[in-house]
């Protein structure tokens, strides 16, 4: 549901983090499909991993006209915040992340991660 003159539904913080954990789970099957066995289950998931997935719906529902290069863009913004860096290899204790990069230099199967994303925010959050 929306607001009148408000593109953004007004949705408790429960069900964010309720998509927040559909989106996890995709992304956790998409990153299987190839080769990336890393991803946690959303109950095993570290905080920070969580915080970071609530905090994309939050962009998605906020932005949903953006393109998909804004929703990694916003995503890195957060990390570099955090602390995170690049790093060839994915390493949590390290805050390392190869796709740390802007969107452009992602592959393609790591571009469709944001459209994959997007696309379950939006899908459960219309109508």
């Amino acid at each position: 549901m929306t607001e009148k003159g408000n593109p953004m539904p007004t949705l408790s913080d429960q069900t964010i983090e309720d998509i927040a954990s559909i989106c996890h789970a995709a992304n956790r099957e998409y990153c299987h499909t190839h080769g990336d066995d890393s991803q946690p289950t959303w109950l095993n998931a570290p905080d920070w991993q969580r915080s970071s997935a609530i905090a994309g719906v939050r962009f998605a529902l906020a932005n949903p006209d953006a393109p998909d290069s804004a929703q990694h863009e916003a995503w890195m913004r957060d990390k570099l915040a955090a602390g995170w860096r690049y790093g060839d290899v994915k390493r949590p204790e390290a805050k390392e992340h190869p796709s740390l990069v802007s969107f452009d230099r992602l592959p393609p199967h790591q571009q469709r991660k944001d459209a994959l994303f997007r696309a379950i925010v939006k899908a459960l959050t219309a109508g």
